[in-house]
């Protein structure tokens, strides 16, 4: 059976840093473009960041430039996104999703979910 397990929510105060991990089971995610997606509560799901497979492009949502940063850990085969400055706004449970890259875009129609990880930033 093929899962992904989100890790590293938490509690935080604004302007701190948090680091969020993919991992899968059943299949290596070196092969797979990934995706981070958030959800507030009332709002609608919302794409923030996605990297492939193919050449390492990344994509993030407006909001999130030059705050988060996708990478994709090797040595663990696992996907990380790392939070810094955050803020109440991104307060939201927050899911990794996995997909077959298209061509060299940096997101993907994604197949395969996790169950999410809550992110609360609050003073």
């Amino acid at each position: 059976q093929l899962q992904l397990v989100e890790s590293g929510g938490g509690l935080v105060q604004p302007g701190g840093s948090l680091r969020l991990s993919c991992a899968a089971s059943g299949f290596s995610l070196d092969y797979y473009a990934i995706g981070w997606f958030r959800q507030a509560p009332g709002k609608e799901r919302e794409g923030v960041s996605c990297i492939n497979s193919n050449d390492g492009s990344t994509y993030y949502v407006d909001s999130v430039k030059g705050r988060f940063t996708i990478s994709r850990d090797n040595a663990k085969g696992t996907v990380v996104l790392l939070m810094n400055s955050l803020k109440p706004e991104d307060t939201a449970v927050y899911y990794c999703a996995a997909g077959k890259d298209i061509a060299t875009k940096a997101c993907a129609l994604y197949d395969y979910w996790g169950q999410g990880t809550q992110v609360t930033v609050s003073s």
